[in-house]
């Protein structure tokens, strides 16, 4: 089982953004997360990593309290952003949604313009005060998004006229236009070809630098390309957790290395 380090000795690598301690995830009866304890890094890409079913996207959803959505979910444990307990009663999960960003493995824009993917979140949130600097903002996050040279001529056509690959740079850049400080993303490539793939990857590269990024991917070469911190999951736990490049060349636990060899899965 994967003990997560004391907060002195990590915080002198980079600071703590997600701190998460004995996290249990149930569906009804089903014990989905298992004691899952883990300290994310600002400024870090985090992959989680593991075989269909062993509860990463699950806990994922912690993360933004997007499981309170389903009705026979329970959450325990505790999970800190910034210190600040974010399953705490006087936490406004729409506030929290805000701060935690999330993109989806299907690229889902809404039924509108490109202009209006981008501008409704800062809209609800009350970002901008004037049309100017709605717009500033929707250029902004499309640039962020790596896709406004390829939108900029086009902001009044439907997101949903985009190519695949399009769309769900459109999402990132939708999801960055609140200015939340955590980007979780759920298999973000999984419906995108080789090259729409290679685009995004790019982008989590870069999205790094003011974000502190988590993505839940089922390829082993993603995480091992786009991540600096890799967290393995199995049957509900978290195995083991660490740089990526010592879980893929010197995994600590057997299940991860069986895992990373292609024996389970």
């Amino acid at each position: 089982m994967y003990d997560a380090p004391s907060l002195e000795n990590t915080l002198d690598q980079k600071a703590i953004k997600i701190a998460a301690t004995d996290v249990q995830v149930y569906y009804g009866d089903t014990h989905a997360i298992k004691d899952v304890s883990v300290q994310i890094q600002d400024n870090t890409v985090t992959a989680f990593i593991g075989p269909s079913g062993c509860g990463k996207s699950t806990f994922l959803r912690c993360l933004n309290r997007m499981n309170d959505t389903i009705d026979i979910c329970r959450v325990e444990g505790k999970i800190l952003l910034d210190n600040e307990d974010i399953y705490d009663p006087k936490v406004d999960p729409v506030q929290l949604r805000a701060k935690v960003g999330m993109v989806f493995q299907k690229p889902n824009p809404f039924p509108k313009s490109i202009y209006d993917n981008i501008a409704y979140g800062p809209k609800i949130h009350g970002l901008a005060r004037t049309k100017a600097e709605l717009d500033e903002i929707v250029e902004k996050s499309l640039r962020r998004g790596a896709i406004w040279d390829e939108v900029k001529d086009r902001l009044q056509s439907p997101g949903t006229g985009l190519s695949g690959g399009q769309q769900q740079r459109l999402c990132i850049a939708r999801a960055i236009a609140t200015e939340p400080e955590v980007l979780l993303m759920d298999e973000p490539c999984s419906a995108l070809d080789p090259i729409a793939t290679a685009q995004v990857e790019e982008l989590i590269d870069e999205l790094r630098a003011n974000f502190s990024v988590v993505i839940v991917t089922h390829s082993m070469q993603q995480a091992a390309r786009v991540s600096q911190k890799t967290a393995f999951f199995h049957l509900g736990n978290l195995v083991e957790y660490g740089d990526t490049s010592q879980i893929f060349t010197t995994p600590v636990d057997p299940r991860t290395e069986s895992y990373i060899t292609g024996r389970i899965g």
